[in-house]
């Protein structure tokens, strides 16, 4: 009985949808495509819901534009000419695309042309950083650049799709996924969305470097209990919408025609089942036209989930759902026409999905040329081209955090200084890309210690010691390392994470550095050497002891093919440093999950000696080590106070808030202010901090700037208990700060509506 219900509710909030899409899409400029719809068969239209990884690119994951294409297996051969698939994915080389792109549109009976898709995150043949670390660098115009550029390398290698941005919230560093995102907050996640699907997508759909976007997962896989990989989602409505789903609207509001399905279940029900927010919220309140796909096999997981009795029920749970191509299972091709056939799936839910799917790879050109992204001369002349080297190295360089400068150790001297490197990320090259770099080319990316010799040259010593692999130790690797920082007048130590301990499958029960590296860590430091710490990592750390106290603490994330040359620009001083931290760091990983923007208590802490009684744990308080928004530079600025004008804000008009920042040190910097509000009193508990504008500004010493932010209404409102978008009247706490814990508040009033009482 209650399988039967749900699929007739579902069945009849589909076909409603599709009477209103299928009317407006036929009186339109897709007649063709409804006339290509007519002629297929339910086998056809069941492959064109079907995506496989590429068995012919996929081994070898040939950049080389100079190779002739592979030998085409017989058997994905016969399944084109069968249409029995709609694309492949992680495949990459032109030639190699081209020849299987000449199967499904010279062979097969309807001709149709399959989309190449890959996962391309942060860069293909030249790797830009992690996007965690480019949204350090709170410059959404920066990362709609290097999405560009990843978007040009990447269709000169064949790709018509990328399954990026990864635009989940991450507010809990154990969950590994945090490295492909934008961090913890709604706000600035949003903002990196969008630029991300601007970059990626460029001018035109059906240019020939126009790389569809697909934000992923929706939605709230973020939020997975624990941090731990793949596991349940519980959260409120509120949560969901004001935290979750935002950087999702950002991006389909930006162009974004594909989106994928998460793996977890949310509340209870598994994404790739989700009616009400696959098709409810997504098709029919956000009037989303593009198509969705399953994440790998996550159609078939809804039997694990304990939801589908078997693999039938899983596809038709999941096509009713509004989950259009199934991603490897073949759970579609397999079942989908005995569901049409027994009437447990419409046929016209079945054709709507196809629709989308046509619609796509029309909006990407792909029917007027089949051979677009295919072009091996393309392919050539785009890749790793020295414009694309350097814009990797800029991002690598705003993508890095100075959290630490005690003394004022930093930046380092390029002559009569001695430096030991120490630690064993030192002269490393096999973690430079990071996780979610499966294409990259980093046979000539540079090491830290390269790109400390390449700005150093002659003029000044270098010890380089590993002391340490990053989870073992090296016989008389520790007193080696203690010898060569007693001997030099710095020491940097190099430590961090591998490339695997972050991102998908890669989740921690601990933040912490590994023991090895934290034991190489205290006997350095012990030594009296200054020691500036430079971090190599995917998410935000709990550090301890002599890493936490070293004269000097950087995050450098995994910054890609240009990691060496960045850090050594920010080391010597070339460059300030620019960026801000995109996720807090706790004092302890038993924080987790934390993050700044949480909901005041009834006994909130006021001060990190607050007594017993208040929210927080025994022996650690509710604060960041560092918090989100911090960064230092080679400067240092004085804020003024808040500007509020009048110090109302009309119920429809704005108000602009101000605030005079001074470069009071001896050095040109970049400086990154930040708006943030709080609502006083509400009708629900509010978070004690939203961020709302950013603004970047570059001051020589002594110079000061107005910033100004203008906030209107909208930008106060929140989801009430009847999950109402709401502004209610009232006051308003702002701060205009380099940091989410930084500043002295102002206060305005958002007043009521004209002639309200």
């Amino acid at each position: 009985m209650t399988t039967r219900r749900r699929f007739l509710l579902a069945s009849a909030s589909s076909l409603a949808l599709l009477a209103i899409t299928r009317s407006a899409t036929a009186a339109g400029d897709d007649a063709d495509l409804e006339a290509l719809i007519a002629r297929m068969t339910i086998e056809e239209k069941a492959g064109q819901l079907s995506l496989f990884a590429d068995p012919l690119r996929l081994a070898s994951r040939r950049i080389n534009p100079d190779a002739g294409p592979s030998m085409v297996d017989s058997g994905l051969a016969q399944r084109i000419r069968e249409g029995r698939l709609m694309g492949l994915f992680n495949g990459v080389g032109a030639a190699d695309g081209r020849a299987l792109q000449r199967i499904a549109v010279e062979q097969s009976r309807l001709k149709i042309p399959l989309i190449f898709g890959a996962d391309v995150l942060h860069g293909l043949a030249t790797v830009f950083p992690i996007p965690l670390g480019e949204a350090a660098s709170f410059d959404p115009a920066l990362a709609e650049r290097t999405a560009r550029a990843a978007a040009v390398e990447s269709t000169a290698a064949g790709i018509h799709w990328t399954f990026a941005p990864m635009v989940d919230i991450g507010r809990d560093q154990r969950w590994g996924r945090v490295a492909e995102g934008a961090g913890e907050d709604p706000y600035l996640g949003a903002l990196f969305a969008a630029a991300r699907v601007r970059g990626f997508q460029g001018r035109k759909l059906s240019d020939a470097d126009s790389l569809l976007a697909c934000p992923k997962h929706f939605v709230g896989y973020g939020g997975a209990l624990g941090g731990m990989e793949y596991n349940s989602a519980e959260m409120s409505e509120q949560t969901l919408h004001e935290v979750y789903l935002p950087p999702f609207k950002a991006a389909f509001d930006a162009g974004a025609l594909s989106t994928m399905a998460a793996f977890n279940d949310l509340n209870g029900v598994p994404m790739m089942a989700h009616h009400r927010l696959m098709t409810g919220l997504l098709r029919e309140q956000w009037r989303f036209r593009g198509m969705v796909v399953s994440d790998y096999t996550a159609d078939r997981e809804l039997v694990m989930h304990g939801v589908a009795r078997n693999e039938r029920d899983a596809a038709r749970l999941s096509i009713l759902a509004g989950v259009d191509i199934s991603m490897q299972s073949d759970l579609y091709n397999q079942h989908l026409p005995s569901l049409v056939a027994g009437g447990e799936v419409p046929l016209a839910v079945v054709d709507e999905a196809v629709r989308r799917v046509l619609r796509t790879k029309k909006r990407l050109g792909l029917f007027d040329d089949p051979y677009r992204s295919l072009d091996p001369a393309a392919q050539r002349r785009d890749t790793r081209t020295p414009a694309t080297l350097d814009l990797a190295r800029e991002s690598a360089r705003a993508s890095i955090v100075l959290l630490k400068n005690d003394r004022g150790v930093l930046p380092l001297r390029k002559t009569g200084q001695k430096i030991a490197l120490i630690g064993p990320f030192g002269a490393d090259t096999a973690n430079l890309a990071g996780p979610w770099a499966p294409f990259s080319d980093m046979k000539d990316a540079v090491s830290l210690e390269q790109g400390l010799r390449n700005a150093m040259g002659g003029r000044a010593t270098l010890t380089v010691v590993k002391g340490c692999d990053p989870e073992r130790t090296i016989r008389g690797g520790i007193e080696d390392a203690v010898a060569a920082a007693r001997d030099a007048d710095v020491v940097l130590l190099a430590l961090g994470e591998t490339q695997d301990m972050s991102g998908e499958a890669a989740s921690q029960t601990d933040i912490l550095l590994p023991i090895e590296q934290q034991k190489l860590a205290e006997a350095v430091v012990a030594a009296g050497t200054p020691v500036v710490v430079l971090l190599r990592n995917g998410r935000a750390l709990a550090l301890e002891g002599a890493v936490r106290d070293a004269a000097a603490l950087v995050v450098t994330w995994f910054l890609g093919t240009q990691t060496g040359n960045a850090i050594a620009d920010v080391l010597f001083g070339e460059v300030s440093p620019s960026g801000r931290l995109p996720v807090s760091f706790p004092q302890s990983s038993g924080q987790q999950p934390f993050f700044y923007g949480h909901r005041s208590t009834g006994r909130p802490q006021t001060t990190a000696k607050d007594p017993y009684w208040k929210a927080r744990y025994r022996y650690v308080s509710h604060d960041a080590l560092y918090p989100f928004g911090h960064g230092l530079t080679y400067a240092s600025f004085r804020y003024g106070d808040v500007e509020v004008g009048p110090g109302t804000l009309p119920w429809d008009g704005t108000i602009t808030l101000a605030a005079t920042i001074t470069n009071t040190g001896r050095r040109e910097a970049e400086e990154t202010a930040q708006l943030y509000v709080r609502d006083r009193v509400a009708s629900l508990t509010r978070p004690v901090r939203e961020l709302k504008g950013i603004r970047k500004l570059r001051l020589a010493p002594g110079e000061s700037a107005r910033v100004t932010f203008t906030l209107s209404r909208a930008e106060l409102g929140f989801h009430d208990e009847q999950m109402r978008f709401v502004s209610e009247p009232g006051a308003f706490d702002a701060w205009i700060a380099p940091s989410a814990t930084a500043g002295k508040a102002a206060t305005f009033e958002l007043l009521g509506p004209a002639g309200a009482s």
